[in-house]
């Protein structure tokens, strides 16, 4: 067992078509026989001889064929996630879009001033002091301004009908 590329020589391909049975990808096979072999190399201190070397190695290779099984799986149910949540967030998106563009027009139609307290509160970020200090009226006219175009753009854009 000192000469591991005896080793390889003798058992490379029945690890090989061992490999190509269980997962019949021929370059997965040749991976997973490369990384028996280099497992092997790492653990054959605890080769105890109780078992033909053939079988050990096969029971390597079986080993990290599971685990290639496991992480496919996990990596396929992570994408699978990733695009339901992708159609989701896209759809989501769209309609979103769709509600900021309807909002965007109801703004547009306010009067001129009530759309102006509207864009310099909501997207400027100013308070209604500065807003009055802007529009030349008081920090109240801008409150009451901002909170009827408020209502208005919840009822459609349309007065409220008290």
């Amino acid at each position: 067992m000192d000469d591991m590329d005896a080793i390889y020589r003798s058992h490379a391909q029945t690890v090989y078509k061992f490999l190509r049975a269980q997962c019949r990808d021929p370059d997965l096979a040749e991976e997973l026989t490369q990384e028996t072999f280099y497992q092997a190399v790492r653990s054959i201190d605890r080769f105890d001889g109780t078992c033909k070397l053939s079988v050990w190695l096969c029971q390597i290779a079986k080993h990290l064929w599971y685990q290639h099984l496991r992480k496919h799986q996990r990596e396929t149910a992570a994408l699978e996630t990733a695009l339901e949540h992708t159609a989701s967030s896209a759809e989501e998106g769209v309609l979103e879009q769709e509600g900021w563009i309807t909002l965007l027009r109801q703004i547009h139609n306010l009067p001129q001033l009530s759309r102006e307290v509207v864009y310099l509160r909501a997207f400027g970020g100013l308070s209604f002091r500065e807003i009055g200090d802007v529009l030349g009226k008081t920090e109240s006219w801008a409150r009451v301004t901002f909170y009827r175009s408020k209502e208005k753009l919840r009822n459609g854009g349309h007065e409220d009908e008290k």
